[in-house]
């Protein structure tokens, strides 16, 4: 296969340590990973003369060969022609807020945050929940503030202060850990140990073009530009070998955290294409968009005692659940109390 048409990169001191699928995402984003799977498989992309694997880390110095443009040019065509186009989700007004509330009282609003509706603005982002909180205020003079935050495509239980002084005192609850929240995700594959700890440290890794967009955290060893991340997780039910029903408890809280540790196991979470890549497709019927849902919390209220609130599945999740046989009204914690970082 080798031929003048070959072509070779250096791997840089920067990208020192990363897997190789990751190196190909950062230098040549718009090649799918089913594409790159294969170019490898059929030893057009090398490292260092030899073959190599997606999750092969890579060391700064390192040859890397690349495939002839065509091949290059046929695989990023054939990820741009086969992306799944991303839902349409109906807009929202502030005044359909109203109808996501799961908890009211005094001091804190609990809702039920849809799927694809981002918790706060962004780059090119003009609906979110923030910017709709003055339609929360019913009876108060003072608008509710938000207090921690979800994924835009993570779906389930956010935390509203009604008062400056809830917001404070719901804020030191989360900082020292004084909360539970529970996740539920459907992966790809069923993890080889049923429940576990999982330690990894993350760190941010620069996204991609000429504004650096779509950042991604990065598994790396501890260290300056890594900070520690764990997760407790456990296993519900299981289709077959194909898919489990996970329970996730982040005992920290890093951006993206359980979407990362959950793919690190090699069972990355249904729909979550960063971190899975093609790993992550569904099957048969079921929707291809993420499958990650906050489904409780249960920490201080700022007036004393416990607050504890449960939220439903979203629509695409539920459909999934029935066609999995999965109970989505199923009441359980698998973790117990609450514990320290």
């Amino acid at each position: 296969m080798n031929g003048p048409k070959d072509r070779t990169a250096t791997v840089a001191a920067d990208d020192d340590g990363i897997r190789l699928d990751r190196w190909f995402r950062r230098h040549h984003p718009a090649l799918g990973h089913g594409a790159l799977e294969k170019l490898l498989r059929t030893g057009w992309v090398r490292l260092d003369g030899k073959r190599a694997k997606a999750g092969d880390r890579v060391a700064a110095g390192q040859v890397i060969r690349l495939p002839p443009p065509g091949l290059l040019a046929e695989g990023e065509k054939a990820q741009h022609e086969t992306a799944a186009p991303k839902p349409v989700r109906p807009a929202m007004d502030g005044s359909r807020l109203k109808d996501l509330i799961l908890y009211r009282d005094d001091v804190v609003i609990v809702l039920n945050k849809p799927s694809g509706l981002a918790t706060q603005g962004g780059s090119g982002l003009t609906e979110h929940i923030d910017g709709m909180l003055d339609a929360l205020m019913f009876e108060r003079k003072q608008r509710p503030r938000l207090v921690h935050r979800l994924d835009r495509d993570t779906s389930g239980v956010l935390v509203i202060a009604r008062t400056p002084s809830a917001a404070a005192a719901l804020a030191e609850s989360l900082r020292h850990r004084d909360a539970s929240k529970i996740y539920w995700a459907l992966t790809r594959g069923v993890p080889q140990k049923l429940r576990g700890t999982i330690r990894l440290a993350l760190a941010k890794e620069g996204g991609h073009g000429p504004h650096g967009r779509d950042e991604r955290m990065v598994a790396k060893d501890a260290g300056e530009d890594a900070k520690r991340a764990v997760t407790d997780y456990a296993v519900i039910d299981r289709a077959a070998a194909d898919f489990a029903w996970v329970a996730a408890r982040p005992v920290t809280g890093r951006t993206h955290q359980i979407r990362v540790h959950l793919a690190e196991l090699g069972t990355p979470i249904v729909g979550d294409f960063k971190y899975g890549g093609t790993d992550a497709r569904p099957r048969g019927e079921i929707e291809d968009r993420l499958h990650l849902h906050a489904r409780s919390i249960d920490i201080a209220h700022p007036s004393g005692g416990r607050l504890r609130v449960t939220a439903p599945l979203p629509p695409h999740m539920m459909h999934t659940w029935s066609l999995l046989g999965f109970d989505p009204d199923l009441q359980t914690n698998p973790f117990g109390a609450a514990r320290t970082r």
